[in-house]
């Protein structure tokens, strides 16, 4: 599974929340949490327009997404979507939209 919070410096809730994404990464090794700065890394962003934040992408093992969209930034939200993602429990999404840009965003985890 891979975790990505789509984000930019310029946020204040981005970078409140970058120590908590970062110390869920340590407790769940078997995912993989990647930080992405909308700005600095738009080029692996395809048509995603990314308007609110903190938004969080979760794929599967294959890059297929299971979750897109803006989260409160509290680290038991992230943790109990964490563990549904690792439990199978969302399906895929349907806007094409996250599932094309998946892959390119794969590279980075």
């Amino acid at each position: 599974m891979h975790v990505f919070c789509l984000c930019a410096q310029w946020c204040g809730t981005c970078r409140e929340y970058q120590p908590i994404f970062t110390q869920l990464a340590t407790q769940l090794p078997e995912a993989r949490f990647v930080w992405v700065d909308i700005e600095t890394q738009d080029d692996l962003l395809g048509d995603l327009d990314i308007e609110n934040f903190p938004t969080l992408l979760i794929a599967d093992a294959q890059g297929r997404a299971r979750f897109a969209g803006t989260v409160l930034p509290h680290a038991e939200t992230l943790q109990r979507m964490c563990q549904a993602a690792l439990a199978g429990d969302f399906p895929l999404v349907s806007d094409p939209v996250w599932q094309n840009a998946t892959p390119e965003l794969m590279r980075l985890g």
